[in-house]
């Protein structure tokens, strides 16, 4: 863990640094098939930047430093910080009932702005960006934000969601005037000096990566089809560099004078209930927060269509690292690039939640059942020697270990590795089994499988 007031020796050398983060880096790339990739790191004293390969692997554009990567959900960070930057000049309150500026939540009279914005709101995921491209904002959160759909009640658990993020852009956009675009821009890109790009944009003002994906038959890297709807760009449309992320790093553990200190720190706020499972250690406001080392880091990962984003600060040092890939297989190209950030640098920047073994693996019967987020069903059934397995909307089950704080791995068919899944949650008043929590997204017992 890099100590503020005394940088490793490796941080006192950074052209030394800079060619061992580069080579590492070109060597990652080949190793996990990724085509193109940047890495920013800002040491407290002085950043780093290095970026490799091409920005598109049919036309070969080089990947530079300034190349704009589908960001994913890392736009939401920008979106909570636009909608925080407006609570602060008065324009908004983050405790008043969403439905008071958005009428299409009034079937959810207790869900606040803050609600939305730690997904504590019990709103599900959304429907897929297909069947989202052609609705509007209005009858989107009309149709998802229904009594009939909610999760639990606000404020008493998390579950991840574009949805609630959908509303959060309407409320920019309500409160300014202005296209969720344009008062991103006006209120955090351009102060940040960071040149805007969306997906959808039909004349960039700057170079864009193209996400990819593995052709497992062919062993081809090939360009994917971003197909976020427009509805669905406050949740995940913005493209930017690891450079400009690494600037909204430093702006949200108040190292700029974009965001005020009392915004920031608003930000980084564990909010109650907010207990994301395997996603982070806990959730602030547009904020997902990592234990490290006893230390409390903030961030956010994304994943557009073939694209791996990551940023993790930590308030105390004034450490930033911030990482971008076009290819699906960049998520675990940063894992080994942050395995070697600690072996170059001292800093060990946390990838996943400081989870605990909770205890030895045992069966757990009562979980089995068909479990509803919006329109996805997740399916728990057991088989042959009780063990159980989860299927997502028919796919090919999965293997499930339980622990008794009914917590669950997620088991590789293939190689047999734990993957951090999520938990089971009982209904307090009954004892019984009523939520699974998957990957921060929580999904409510329909009935048996």
């Amino acid at each position: 863990m890099l100590n503020p007031t005394a940088a490793p020796a490796a941080l006192r050398q950074p052209s030394p640094l800079r060619q061992e983060l580069q080579n590492r880096l070109d060597s990652l790339a080949r190793a996990h098939r990724v085509p193109g990739a940047q890495l920013a790191l800002h040491t407290g004293a002085y950043t780093i930047g290095v970026h490799t390969g091409t920005a598109d692997a049919l036309t070969g554009t080089p990947f530079t430093g300034d190349t704009a990567v589908p960001l994913g959900s890392v736009t939401k960070l920008g979106t909570a910080a636009a909608v925080l930057l407006l609570a602060d000049d008065g324009d908004l309150d983050l405790d008043e009932p969403a439905c008071e500026l958005l009428p299409e939540l009034r079937a959810l009279p207790q869900v606040t702005i803050r609600h939305l914005l730690s997904h504590t709101a019990g709103l599900p995921t959304g429907p897929d960006s297909d069947s989202a491209a052609g609705t509007t904002a209005t009858r989107y959160l009309s149709a998802v934000c229904t009594a009939q759909s909610a999760l639990f009640p606000p404020g008493t658990g998390f579950s991840y969601s574009n949805a609630g993020y959908v509303a959060a852009g309407r409320l920019v956009s309500e409160v300014t005037g202005m296209t969720w675009q344009e008062a991103l821009r006006a209120l955090l890109l351009d102060p940040l000096g960071i040149v805007p790009a969306f997906l959808g944009d039909t004349a960039p003002a700057r170079p864009a990566a193209t996400g990819h994906a593995l052709n497992t038959a062919t062993g081809l890297v090939r360009p994917a089809h971003q197909n976020l709807a427009p509805v669905e760009a406050p949740a995940g449309a913005l493209l930017a560099s690891a450079e400009d992320l690494m600037a909204l790093g430093r702006a949200v553990i108040d190292r700029s004078t974009v965001l005020p200190a009392s915004v920031a720190a608003r930000m980084r706020r564990p909010e109650p209930a907010a207990d994301p499972g395997a996603l982070a250690d806990s959730w602030g406001l547009g904020l997902a927060l990592f234990r490290q080392d006893g230390r409390v880091w903030c961030g956010h990962d994304g994943n557009a269509q073939g694209t791996s984003c990551h940023l993790r600060a930590d308030p105390d040092s004034g450490v930033v690292v911030a990482f971008t890939g076009n290819a699906g297989g960049a998520t675990a190209l940063w894992r080994d690039l942050a395995a070697d950030l600690l072996r170059l640098t001292g800093i060990r920047v946390p990838t996943a939640p400081a989870t605990t073994r909770r205890g030895p693996a045992l069966p757990l019967p009562e979980c089995a059942g068909t479990y509803r987020n919006g329109g996805t069903e997740y399916a728990v059934k057991l088989d042959g020697d009780g063990t159980p397995t989860l299927s997502v909307d028919g796919d090919c089950p999965i293997p499930l270990v339980c622990y008794p704080d009914l917590s669950c791995d997620l088991v590789d068919p293939a190689t047999g590795r734990h993957e951090p899944g999520g938990r089971f949650h009982r209904d307090p008043a009954t004892g019984t089994i009523d939520r699974l929590q998957i990957s921060g997204r929580t999904a409510r017992r329909a009935g048996a499988v």
